[in-house]
Protein backbone atom coordinates (compact mmCIF):
# COMPACT_ATOMS: atom_id res chain seq x y z
CA UNK A 1 0.00 0.00 0.00
CA UNK A 2 1.27 3.45 -0.79
CA UNK A 3 0.72 6.83 0.99
CA UNK A 4 -0.59 9.74 0.05
CA UNK A 5 0.28 12.22 3.03
CA UNK A 6 -0.30 15.88 3.73
CA UNK A 7 -2.26 18.06 1.36
CA UNK A 8 -1.89 15.64 -1.31
CA UNK A 9 -4.64 13.98 0.76
CA UNK A 10 -6.94 16.22 0.75
CA UNK A 11 -7.17 16.43 -3.33
CA UNK A 12 -5.93 12.83 -4.16
CA UNK A 13 -9.27 12.10 -4.52
CA UNK A 14 -11.19 14.80 -6.72
CA UNK A 15 -12.42 13.10 -10.34
CA UNK A 16 -11.68 9.55 -8.59
CA UNK A 17 -13.93 7.41 -6.43
CA UNK A 18 -13.66 8.12 -3.12
CA UNK A 19 -11.69 5.54 -0.26
CA UNK A 20 -12.85 3.64 2.12
CA UNK A 21 -13.31 5.54 5.38
CA UNK A 22 -12.00 2.95 8.41
CA UNK A 23 -12.26 3.51 11.97
CA UNK A 24 -9.05 1.66 13.66
CA UNK A 25 -8.66 1.01 17.65
CA UNK A 26 -5.60 0.72 18.82
CA UNK A 27 -5.59 -0.80 22.65
CA UNK A 28 -3.45 -2.80 24.87
CA UNK A 29 -2.35 -2.10 28.46
CA UNK A 30 -0.69 1.35 29.86
CA UNK A 31 2.72 2.21 28.83
CA UNK A 32 2.45 -0.56 25.80
CA UNK A 33 3.43 2.25 22.66
CA UNK A 34 -0.18 3.27 21.77
CA UNK A 35 0.35 7.11 21.56
CA UNK A 36 3.69 6.22 19.89
CA UNK A 37 2.69 3.90 16.97
CA UNK A 38 -0.07 6.82 16.46
CA UNK A 39 2.08 9.43 16.18
CA UNK A 40 5.04 6.77 14.00
CA UNK A 41 2.05 7.03 11.50
CA UNK A 42 -0.24 9.46 11.53
CA UNK A 43 -0.19 11.80 8.41
CA UNK A 44 -1.74 15.04 10.63
CA UNK A 45 -0.44 16.00 13.30
CA UNK A 46 -2.01 13.22 15.92
CA UNK A 47 -4.37 14.63 18.27
CA UNK A 48 -3.44 13.23 21.84
CA UNK A 49 -4.55 13.99 25.62
CA UNK A 50 -1.41 12.75 27.20
CA UNK A 51 -1.20 14.23 31.14
CA UNK A 52 1.74 13.65 33.35
CA UNK A 53 2.18 11.14 35.74
CA UNK A 54 1.68 12.35 39.35
CA UNK A 55 1.43 11.63 43.22
CA UNK A 56 -2.06 10.96 43.05
CA UNK A 57 -1.43 8.01 40.48
CA UNK A 58 0.98 6.01 42.89
CA UNK A 59 -0.21 2.98 43.87
CA UNK A 60 -2.56 3.15 41.01
CA UNK A 61 -0.76 3.04 37.93
CA UNK A 62 2.09 0.22 37.81
CA UNK A 63 5.19 1.53 36.61
CA UNK A 64 6.67 -1.29 37.13
CA UNK A 65 9.31 -2.17 33.93
CA UNK A 66 8.33 1.08 32.49
CA UNK A 67 9.67 3.33 34.76
CA UNK A 68 10.88 6.20 32.53
CA UNK A 69 7.43 6.84 31.58
CA UNK A 70 5.96 10.39 32.66
CA UNK A 71 2.69 10.71 30.56
CA UNK A 72 -0.42 8.85 30.39
CA UNK A 73 -3.39 9.37 28.13
CA UNK A 74 -6.51 9.98 29.87
CA UNK A 75 -8.75 10.46 27.18
CA UNK A 76 -7.54 9.20 23.59
CA UNK A 77 -5.64 9.56 20.72
CA UNK A 78 -6.45 10.10 16.72
CA UNK A 79 -4.45 10.14 13.83
CA UNK A 80 -5.28 9.89 10.40
CA UNK A 81 -3.51 7.80 7.57
CA UNK A 82 -3.87 7.14 4.00
CA UNK A 83 -2.98 4.45 1.42
CA UNK A 84 -3.96 5.34 -2.19
CA UNK A 85 -3.02 1.67 -3.11
CA UNK A 86 -6.19 -0.20 -5.06
CA UNK A 87 -5.46 -3.79 -3.92
CA UNK A 88 -7.30 -4.24 -1.75
CA UNK A 89 -8.96 -0.75 -2.08
CA UNK A 90 -7.97 3.22 -1.70
CA UNK A 91 -8.64 3.70 2.02
CA UNK A 92 -8.11 6.39 4.66
CA UNK A 93 -7.74 5.12 8.16
CA UNK A 94 -8.95 6.69 11.42
CA UNK A 95 -7.08 6.04 14.40
CA UNK A 96 -8.23 5.93 17.91
CA UNK A 97 -5.91 5.48 21.04
CA UNK A 98 -7.61 4.21 24.19
CA UNK A 99 -6.64 4.45 27.45
CA UNK A 100 -5.04 1.16 29.23
CA UNK A 101 -5.55 1.61 32.51
CA UNK A 102 -8.23 0.69 34.62
CA UNK A 103 -10.37 3.57 35.76
CA UNK A 104 -11.02 4.66 31.80
CA UNK A 105 -12.25 1.55 30.76
CA UNK A 106 -15.72 2.55 30.70
CA UNK A 107 -14.17 4.46 27.76
CA UNK A 108 -13.73 1.52 25.48
CA UNK A 109 -17.30 1.14 24.60
CA UNK A 110 -17.78 4.80 22.81
CA UNK A 111 -14.32 4.37 21.30
CA UNK A 112 -14.90 1.15 19.76
CA UNK A 113 -18.25 2.00 18.25
CA UNK A 114 -17.76 1.41 14.47
CA UNK A 115 -14.41 0.27 14.28
CA UNK A 116 -13.89 -2.19 11.61
CA UNK A 117 -10.78 -3.89 13.89
CA UNK A 118 -8.18 -2.96 16.90
CA UNK A 119 -4.78 -3.76 17.14
CA UNK A 120 -4.12 -4.94 20.48
CA UNK A 121 -0.36 -3.74 21.34
CA UNK A 122 1.47 -6.30 24.09
CA UNK A 123 4.48 -6.03 26.02
CA UNK A 124 5.65 -9.26 26.84
CA UNK A 125 7.21 -8.35 30.22
CA UNK A 126 3.75 -6.89 31.67
CA UNK A 127 2.00 -9.46 29.26
CA UNK A 128 -0.90 -10.23 32.14
CA UNK A 129 -1.83 -6.48 31.52
CA UNK A 130 -3.05 -7.47 27.82
CA UNK A 131 -5.72 -10.09 28.65
CA UNK A 132 -7.95 -7.36 29.83
CA UNK A 133 -7.80 -5.64 26.14
CA UNK A 134 -8.08 -9.33 24.53
CA UNK A 135 -10.37 -10.61 26.43
CA UNK A 136 -12.90 -7.21 25.45
CA UNK A 137 -12.30 -7.70 21.59
CA UNK A 138 -13.24 -11.08 21.97
CA UNK A 139 -16.56 -10.40 23.32
CA UNK A 140 -17.17 -7.76 21.12
CA UNK A 141 -16.46 -10.07 18.34
CA UNK A 142 -14.83 -7.59 16.66
CA UNK A 143 -11.24 -8.15 14.37
CA UNK A 144 -8.28 -7.66 15.73
CA UNK A 145 -4.45 -8.43 15.58
CA UNK A 146 -1.92 -8.89 18.68
CA UNK A 147 1.09 -6.68 17.97
CA UNK A 148 3.88 -7.69 20.10
CA UNK A 149 5.97 -4.32 20.64
CA UNK A 150 9.35 -5.42 21.21
CA UNK A 151 10.48 -2.86 24.00
CA UNK A 152 14.60 -2.72 23.66
CA UNK A 153 16.38 -5.25 26.47
CA UNK A 154 12.61 -6.96 26.72
CA UNK A 155 13.09 -10.76 25.72
CA UNK A 156 12.19 -12.22 22.15
CA UNK A 157 9.60 -14.65 21.90
CA UNK A 158 8.19 -16.14 18.86
CA UNK A 159 4.62 -15.81 17.62
CA UNK A 160 3.36 -19.01 18.62
CA UNK A 161 5.02 -18.45 22.27
CA UNK A 162 2.87 -15.08 22.56
CA UNK A 163 -0.35 -17.16 20.97
CA UNK A 164 -0.24 -19.69 23.42
CA UNK A 165 0.56 -17.55 26.97
CA UNK A 166 -2.90 -15.03 25.96
CA UNK A 167 -4.87 -18.12 24.55
CA UNK A 168 -5.33 -16.38 21.09
CA UNK A 169 -6.88 -18.96 18.67
CA UNK A 170 -5.46 -20.03 15.31
CA UNK A 171 -7.43 -17.40 13.38
CA UNK A 172 -5.88 -14.12 15.66
CA UNK A 173 -2.94 -12.51 13.89
CA UNK A 174 0.00 -12.36 15.85
CA UNK A 175 3.24 -9.94 14.48
CA UNK A 176 5.95 -8.22 15.49
CA UNK A 177 7.02 -5.26 15.88
CA UNK A 178 8.71 -1.47 16.66
CA UNK A 179 6.01 1.38 16.78
CA UNK A 180 9.21 3.85 16.43
CA UNK A 181 9.92 2.12 12.94
CA UNK A 182 6.89 3.74 10.01
CA UNK A 183 7.44 0.14 8.06
CA UNK A 184 7.38 -1.81 11.02
CA UNK A 185 3.54 0.03 12.67
CA UNK A 186 2.77 0.44 9.27
CA UNK A 187 2.78 -3.20 8.66
CA UNK A 188 0.91 -3.93 11.90
CA UNK A 189 -1.91 -2.16 10.30
CA UNK A 190 -1.96 -3.57 6.82
CA UNK A 191 -2.14 -7.04 8.64
CA UNK A 192 -4.92 -5.37 10.80
CA UNK A 193 -7.31 -4.46 7.07
CA UNK A 194 -6.33 -7.28 5.73
CA UNK A 195 -7.66 -9.47 8.30
CA UNK A 196 -10.48 -7.48 8.76
CA UNK A 197 -11.51 -7.81 5.03
CA UNK A 198 -11.13 -11.49 5.76
CA UNK A 199 -13.40 -11.84 8.50
CA UNK A 200 -15.91 -9.73 6.61
CA UNK A 201 -15.79 -11.36 3.73
CA UNK A 202 -16.24 -15.14 5.62
CA UNK A 203 -19.03 -13.35 7.67
CA UNK A 204 -21.42 -12.54 4.78
CA UNK A 205 -20.05 -15.69 2.53
CA UNK A 206 -20.84 -17.85 5.39
CA UNK A 207 -17.28 -19.87 4.97
CA UNK A 208 -15.31 -20.44 7.90
CA UNK A 209 -12.34 -17.99 9.09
Amino acid sequence: MAYVTGSDADVAWQGAAPPAELKIVIAGGFGVGKTTLIGTLSEIEPLTTEARLSAAGTGVDDLEGIAGKTTTTVAMDFGRITFDDPDPMPMILFLFGVPGQERFWFMWDDLGRGAVGAVVLVDTRRLEDSFTAVNWYEQQRMPFVVAVNEFDGAHRYEADEVRQALSLGDHVPVVKCDVREHASANNVLITLVCHSLHVRHAITTGAST
